[in-house]
């Protein structure tokens, strides 16, 4: 008497195996997001810190002393970023809050002739002057008091940003003091017969996210000072600022080059005044585009992490909606891991009785 057959293969259990544990493995993503973001952002900032750590170690420098030196130099790096910025807004609030009242004005002579052929001359745009008016000249104090209320109201932002502000230096610190001996217990933990294997996929994904974020920092030294020295030969008047800040913030995709794009517009509206600014910044903007597109980042970062443009925009939305602005920091760095697994998952599926059966 035969034996009834299985109800699934083997190959069908083992792929249904690991679906569960790739659901399970999602589920636990979420429910601990918010506890992960540190831990995820320190794992980044640790591993592009770990080459100069490596380097004094080599040099006898004691591995504690390395890595709060290297932790040091990130921490100036990003309090520059943050400068930079500070100094365009003090630069241009001053000039927003005299020019305000002189673009409504002029808005306002354009666009009524159109409004009144449309029925629509009632429009006030005498109201919207003056309500710009007044808010551009609330005082810094004012606009402090407004913001600390602001964030009293959101009390659960505050905690977990500064809790992620204080976890995240501590997380990086360990991880660098630690880092030789971590992956050292990884490894012990590997079954022998799938040690080459994982050795090689850990492999692919040191080179992608090295390739990644080593050839990105690359292109943002080089686009910070073609966006300064271009500002600066076009006659504006904070091109250093805002070209330094735009090439520092391509490392976040779109986001950092539009916010770079609208803080020299409207530094070209208060300064100019003209149509000169704006095509200024166009040609600047849009030649920094084609270099970083078709130049810099072919050449220094190669093809990044071969995600089509879609999926990038898509990993930033998911990881922003998942991590909050970290997240944003986090999307490309995290997805340059994950294609190379998806890579190998993929190439084990092609190759199993699964798909050939």
């Amino acid at each position: 008497m035969s034996q009834p057959s299985p109800l699934l293969t083997p190959y069908q259990r083992q792929a249904l195996f690991w679906s569960m544990v790739a659901l399970g493995l999602g589920i636990l993503l979420w429910l601990l997001r918010d506890v992960l973001t540190p831990f995820l952002l320190g794992a980044i900032i640790a591993y592009i810190l770990q080459p100069g750590v490596a380097w004094f170690v080599q040099r006898r420098v004691p591995r504690g002393l390395a890595a709060l030196v290297m932790m040091l130099v990130f921490i100036i790096v990003v309090s520059l970023l943050a400068l930079l910025l500070i100094v365009v807004v003090q630069r241009e609030a001053p000039l927003l809050q005299q020019q305000v009242p002189e673009l409504i004005s002029r808005l306002h002579n354009w666009a009524h002739p159109k409004l009144a052929y449309l029925g629509l001359s009632d429009f006030d745009f005498s109201s919207v002057r003056d309500m710009l008016t007044s808010q551009a000249q609330s005082s810094a104090q004012e606009v402090v008091v407004a913001a600390w209320k602001s964030l009293q109201t959101s009390s659960n932002v505050v905690i977990t940003l500064v809790g992620t502000l204080i976890m995240v230096p501590l997380v990086v610190f360990y991880l660098l003091y630690d880092w030789n001996a971590m992956l050292a217990r990884v490894v012990s933990f590997v079954p022998r017969r799938w040690l080459p294997k994982t050795t090689k996929l850990a492999s692919e994904m040191d080179y992608s996210l090295s390739q990644y974020l080593r050839g990105q920092l690359l292109v943002m030294c080089l686009l910070a000072g073609y966006y300064g020295i271009s500002l600066t030969i076009a006659g504006f008047e904070i091109a250093l600022p805002v070209g330094i800040f735009t090439g520092l913030a391509v490392f976040v995709p779109y986001i950092g080059f539009a916010t770079g794009l609208i803080l020299a517009l409207l530094a070209a509206l208060l300064q100019f005044g003209s149509f000169y600014g704006f095509i200024a910044v166009t040609i600047i903007y849009g030649a920094g585009q084609i270099l970083e597109s078709f130049i810099l980042t072919p050449r220094l970062v190669g093809e990044r992490i071969g995600l089509h443009p879609l999926t990038v925009i898509f990993a930033l939305l998911a990881f922003g909606q998942l991590f909050g602005f970290f997240g944003v920091l986090l999307a490309l760095p995290v997805s340059a891991i994950l294609s190379t697994a998806l890579r190998e998952v993929r190439r084990s599926y092609l190759a199993s009785g699964l798909y050939k059966n």
